[in-house]
């Protein structure tokens, strides 16, 4: 595992079309951006730990992103 440090609005590019940015550090808690192309599949790994999920081995449905979001 790579760790980097990075203060809020730096951010951190995974290959040529993947782009991570810290968007606010707080006591508890750190908002992450990600500009990702639109056939990826983003989600939040405790969806995935889920008793039969399977959207992490599975294509992405339009139910697993927010309404109005861009794919």
């Amino acid at each position: 595992m790579l760790v980097l440090s990075r203060k809020s609005g730096e951010k951190i590019l995974i290959g040529s079309d993947i782009k991570v940015t810290v968007i606010r550090i707080g006591p508890t808690s750190v908002r992450i951006g990600i500009e990702a192309p639109g056939n990826l599949n983003i989600v939040r790994e405790e969806l995935c730990l889920e008793d039969g999920a399977v959207v992490c081995a599975a294509e992405a449905t339009e139910e697993n992103h927010r309404p109005g979001y861009p794919r």
